[in-house]
């Protein structure tokens, strides 16, 4: 499956760190990344994808949290379906 992830937040050092380590242990591949910084404020945009047989978004965000609040970051994902849906209207 496909997704689409978005991380916000503050700048500091360790954020792609973080969160790609994070995605590294629930098996979750990295296909591309976008990221910024703007006035201090770091976004980054990931496309992952992952075996839904193994692990749903759900989970995936569940398991973001940790890294939400070590970090202080603002973190979601989405089906890359719904993703183009909303910006297919």
């Amino acid at each position: 499956m496909f997704a689409i992830m978005t991380v916000t937040g503050a700048d500091h050092t360790g954020i792609i760190a973080a969160v790609s380590t994070a995605l590294a242990t629930l098996e979750v591949n990295i296909n591309n990344v976008s990221q910024t910084l703007m006035d201090g404020y770091f976004t980054m945009i990931l496309h992952v994808s992952f075996d839904e047989t193994k692990l749903d978004i759900t989970a995936i965000q569940e398991a973001m949290a940790l890294v939400e609040r070590e970090q202080q970051l603002v973190i979601r994902i989405q089906s890359q379906a719904i993703f183009e849906a909303m910006n297919t209207i």
